[in-house]
């Protein structure tokens, strides 16, 4: 069903509401760059109960999130298990070195079935480790624990060294391997100097076998020796989050549900399956990781609980439900196999809370814990774009779980986007089915998010609440902040609806990305909060316990009519366009172009291969993503396109583009996107893009659609082979003012949060409803350019705490430009 983007109501600014201003900030000195606004607040009022799980943190392992970043782990590919099906340039020795003879083999010598390559090194022969990124990072007078699995028939001697390009980076260890089966050996050396770009060698003086070659920092967060990396975990406890989403994401939800055995075929593209990821380490599977690479699974379930409890956040696991997503969209019809997966997720509840006598508490508590971990939530599937599907199999997990445990609440979800038709189904179903919560995903522009305040001032009250476990504004700079930040207020204004939210994702090494933007930045031996990590860390540690009712005066209306050229762009797809014709409301011709010469009317913008072939306009290119031509006049409104679009090779459909102003702020028509299962039209705004309507369908090889965009005003009427597809009006505005106010029941103060997300100043008079407060109160302010980031070695984002001495029951603050500012106002 299409979407109609609402208008909201503006309110009008009046001069004397800020002359009751008792205090006053002194005005910038540049006066005309300040707005003038209120904030009237009434304290006498209840306002939403703000739960203390209102924000949480996502980890799912993308951009080597887990080996090589959370998990503490310094040796890449320690068991020799990597392959073609995570990643097509693998080999079981990726990431390692040999000198002399070495041979992975997979036979029954091996450490045991779910490790089942080793490696066999020639007498005289070693190997070298590169770790991740430029290396093994080591720090001087740190100690790091070495261990490894090996067996030798006739006995032999293992020599292990730390060096770098600079030579020796700990003295040596010789470790006498016995001739008997395979067994643990340790050692630990002490850095002698600081590197990033260290390698560790195992040689070895008669033929061996090894396994399980590592190496961890003796200093990790919390728990050796399978410990996390300590500033990784230190950034998320520092947000103090109320709660820990895990593993996934498409991890969950993708590949194979099969599990990992000689029965299955010991399948590597697996669902990401919570008993695959317990136990010894040395005895868990590794398996293919959705976004390209291994993952080892020595971060598992076990040490997400215990990282859970650690900071003090509830533990909330994903488990698959049968149904494929990102992407894949199939529905698993196997009876036996889907009981399998629901009596896995029981057991994953007795393994979190069951007493340590039960089958899986034992395991627990062999593990290290003896008492439970009182999990309360769990989620069953993610991102399902088969909603029916999805759902009949969500009720019978739904009706198992809480038939043997009552008090757990199942959370189910609403697809992969923010609306359309998959979006309305399954919460229509959610709804009938009074499901505790529904999870929302979505990743939209930065515009969105400020157009998108109100979103939840409309939802069901009586109806289910909004997990919504992932979103983020499509960037990292201080503008994605404030917009996130703008938007967070909604959230809180309606925390009677929203009882959960998540940014995402949390982590990004920098030199294996497959996903912008991310929360945290990392590489081998730093690592640095984003601009909305800051953002994030701010409303975490300063939410408070209830709302209190407010309102604030808004920034005019949108108006003037959608403006722009025309284009055409394919994504993954080769196509052919003929006929394009774009008249003016007064029928005027604006431009026409058959191709029967060339292409000259049109630039092309984007990446790809354009040429006139047989009188059509081609991009030939099945690979290239955005290979966008425009054509026309960026002043154009009030006008109809029209063209014939044939897809004739690829992934995808084709795009039809209006209203485009330049390169990263335009407007198109997605037909056939997000592999051939979906049309949208999104918009572009600064180069991230929203979606403004979405339906499920396809794109034919070989067939010639007619399309035809009419543009009137800020309406939008879209058209396919002369039937109406769906309409839309661009009229909500992007409102760069937002406010929420809450009250800390612990403290006993107002906590007023402002984002002024524009160029100019913020010259607000704020009206406490008569409440008596102290004069003097904790500022906290955010406050940096629009396109400032952080990184490594620069942190242009960065709270700053001051005091404010003119508090009062009505006072002026004048709010700086693009900042976010939290005041703390103690009510006597």
């Amino acid at each position: 069903m299409s979407r109609t983007i609402r208008t909201r109501l503006r309110l009008g600014l009046t001069a004397s509401a800020f002359l009751l201003a008792a205090t006053a900030v002194p005005a910038p000195a540049h006066a005309a760059d300040v707005t003038d606004y209120s904030i009237t607040v009434d304290p006498t009022a209840q306002g939403a109960t703000i739960d203390k799980t209102m924000y949480g943190v996502f980890f799912e392992d993308i951009n080597r999130a887990a080996d090589g970043g959370l998990y503490a782990e310094l040796v890449q590919n320690r068991s020799f298990e990597y392959s073609t099906d995570d990643n097509r340039s693998y080999t079981p020795l990726t990431a390692w070195t040999v000198s002399g003879t070495a041979q992975v083999v997979d036979d029954a010598g091996r450490l045991n079935d779910r490790n089942r390559n080793y490696l066999s090194l020639g007498a005289g022969s070693s190997v070298t480790n590169v770790g991740y990124n430029t290396g093994i990072a080591l720090e001087d007078g740190k100690k790091y624990d070495f261990s490894v699995w090996a067996r030798a028939e006739a006995g032999t001697t293992l020599t292990v060294n730390l060096q770098d390009a600079g030579g020796t980076l700990a003295t040596a260890h010789t470790i006498a391997v016995k001739k008997s089966g395979w067994t643990r050996y340790r050692a630990t050396f002490t850095a002698t100097r600081t590197s990033s770009t260290g390698r560790l060698t195992v040689a070895s003086s008669a033929a061996a076998a090894l396994d399980m070659v590592s190496l961890f920092p003796r200093d990790t967060y919390q728990h050796e020796p399978n410990g996390l990396r300590k500033d990784l975990a230190e950034k998320v406890a520092a947000l103090h989050p109320g709660f820990v989403r895990f593993p996934g994401g498409c991890l969950v939800n993708t590949g194979s549900m099969q599990d990992y055995s000689e029965a299955s075929g010991w399948q590597r593209k697996r669902s990401y399956q919570w008993k695959d990821t317990v136990g010894p380490v040395e005895q868990r599977a590794t398996n293919s990781n959705f976004w390209g690479y291994n993952q080892s699974y020595g971060l598992g379930y076990y040490e997400y609980f215990r990282f859970a409890e650690d900071i003090g956040a509830m533990p909330l696991p994903v488990v698959p439900a049968l149904v494929t997503g990102c992407g894949q969209n199939k529905a698993v019809a196997d009876d036996a196999l889907l009981k399998r997966h629901i009596q896995d997720t029981l057991d994953l509840i007795e393994f979190a809370n069951g007493p340590a006598t039960s089958t899986w508490g034992k395991v627990r508590a062999e593990m290290g814990h003896p008492k439970p971990f009182h999990l309360t939530h769990i989620e069953v599937g993610n991102e399902e774009n088969l909603p029916n599907e999805f759902f009949a199999r969500f009720t019978q997990f739904r009706e198992a779980i809480q038939a043997k445990y009552p008090y757990m609440q199942v959370i189910s979800n609403s697809g992969p986007d923010d609306s359309g038709a998959t979006f309305d189904t399954a919460w229509k179903l959610n709804k009938d089915a009074k499901v505790d919560l529904v999870d929302e995903h979505y990743y939209n522009s930065p515009q969105w998010f400020l157009q998108n305040n109100d979103r939840y001032d409309s939802y069901d009250r009586s109806g289910p609440k909004v997990f919504l476990g992932e979103y983020a504004s499509q960037g990292n700079a201080f503008k994605n902040g404030l917009a996130e930040a703008a938007y967070m207020t909604g959230l809180e204004r309606n925390a009677d609806v929203v009882k959960l939210a998540s940014y995402a994702p949390l982590f990004a090494n920098e030199d294996y990305v497959q996903w912008r933007p991310d929360l945290v930045w990392f590489n081998n031996h730093a690592s640095w909060g984003s601009a909305n990590y800051e953002v994030q860390k701010l409303f975490m540690t300063n939410v408070g316990s209830r709302v209190v009712p407010s309102t604030a005066t808004t920034t005019p209306d949108v108006s003037g009519p959608i403006t722009g050229a025309v284009g055409l762009s394919t994504w993954n797809t080769s196509a052919a366009y003929d006929d394009v014709k774009v008249t003016a409301a007064d029928g005027s011709t604006l431009l026409s172009d058959d191709f029967s010469g060339d292409a000259s009317k049109w630039t092309h913008t984007g990446a790809g291969s354009w040429s006139v072939q047989d009188g059509q306009y081609v991009e030939t290119s099945d690979t290239a993503e955005n290979t966008m031509v425009q054509a026309g006049d960026p002043s154009w409104h009030d006008y109809d396109l029209q063209v014939k679009a044939t897809k004739k090779s690829g992934k995808e459909g084709f795009l039809v583009a209006f209203g485009v102003k330049d390169t990263g702020n335009y407007y198109w028509w997605n037909l056939g996107g997000w592999n051939n299962t979906q049309s949208a039209v999104e918009q572009a705004v600064d180069g991230g893009k929203s979606t403004l309507i979405s339906k499920a369908g396809s794109v034919e090889t070989g067939r010639a659609y007619d399309i035809d965009v009419k543009v009137r005003g800020r309406q939008v009427t879209l058209y396919l082979d002369g039937q109406q597809w769906g309409s839309f009006t661009d009229d909500q505005p992007a409102e760069p003012f937002r406010q929420v106010v809450t009250r800390d029941a612990k403290t006993g103060e107002l906590i007023v949060k402002v984002v002024n997300a524009q160029a100019s100043a913020a010259r607000t008079a704020i009206d406490l409803g008569g409440a008596k407060v102290a004069r003097t109160a904790k500022v906290t302010t955010l406050a940096a350019a629009p396109d400032a980031v952080n990184s490594e070695t620069s942190t242009a984002v960065a709270p700053e705490t001051s005091t404010f001495t003119g508090a009062a029951a009505k006072f002026t603050y004048t709010f700086p430009a693009n900042s976010i500012t939290f005041l703390r106002i103690k009510q006597k």
